[in-house]
Parts: structure tokens; C-alpha cells; sequence
């Protein structure tokens, strides 16, 4: 007769996603996107090129939420990355020399046209009103 055990085996994850992006510092893209993971998520540099990001959810909705938050920072990261780049020394020179009340150069943050928003996760929810009101 089999003994018994209390182990638990914890539920497959329904959804999975890797995510494979080109860089020309997919290091410090990698360094930048790392923070933010979930312990769902796992970010890796695959070669001198590519940043991939492994996402596994329990619910198709969570990992459609996981991808959006992740293009999200995915964008931001690809930004801070760009901006170290572009510095001579990899730090902006204008920082001791700026105050609170200044804007920031025109060039400091790209706004992209298109947000990462891909919509709703789910439309099944139909008590939630529109726009919270």
C-alpha cells in the first residue's frame, strides 16, 4: 500500500508567453525590465541581441495582463536604455544643474502615438460600469 503525503502540486499554469525582443544593449534593457517581474515572470538575455521574457499565468486574463503591464515597461525600459546610451558618459549632465520647477528637454521622454493598451482583459464582468461611474 502507498504512503500518503501531504504534497500539494501546484496548478499548471493555463497561459504561457515568451516575449523575444532585439536591443542593442539587451543587458541594460534586461537590468531595467528585471524590477518589475512577477515571480510569474523570468527575464534572461538569450544572445548579443535579444532580451526574452517568459511569462506563465494561471488565467488567460492574468497573463493578457501581465503582457500589457510588460510592453508597458518594456517600452519605458527601451527608453532609459536609449537615454543612457545616447549621454556621453552614460548619466544626463543636466541633472545637478536642473530644479524641480524645470521642464525636461524636449527629447528627454518619447510619447509614443500608439499606448500598449490592447483593450479589455475580459468583457465577461458586466457589472462594472464604464469609467468607474
Amino acid at each position: 500500500m502507498p504512503s500518503e503525503t501531504d504534497t500539494e502540486l501546484a496548478p499548471a499554469p493555463h497561459g504561457r508567453a515568451t516575449i523575444r525582443t532585439d536591443h542593442d544593449d539587451p543587458e541594460l534593457v534586461a537590468r531595467a525590465l528585471r524590477p518589475d517581474n512577477t515571480d510569474e515572470m523570468e527575464t534572461v538575455v538569450a544572445d548579443e541581441t535579444t532580451v526574452v521574457t517568459r511569462i506563465e499565468r494561471e488565467t488567460t486574463g492574468g497573463l493578457h495582463s501581465t503582457v500589457d503591464d510588460y510592453v508597458v515597461n518594456l517600452e519605458v525600459a527601451v527608453d532609459v536604455a536609449r537615454m543612457a546610451r545616447d549621454a556621453p558618459d552614460g548619466r544626463d549632465d543636466n541633472v545637478a544643474d536642473s530644479d524641480a520647477t524645470d521642464a525636461p528637454p524636449a527629447d528627454a521622454t518619447e510619447q509614443h502615438d500608439d499606448p500598449a493598451d490592447t483593450g479589455t482583459v475580459s468583457d465577461a464582468d458586466t457589472t462594472t460600469q464604464e469609467h468607474n461611474e
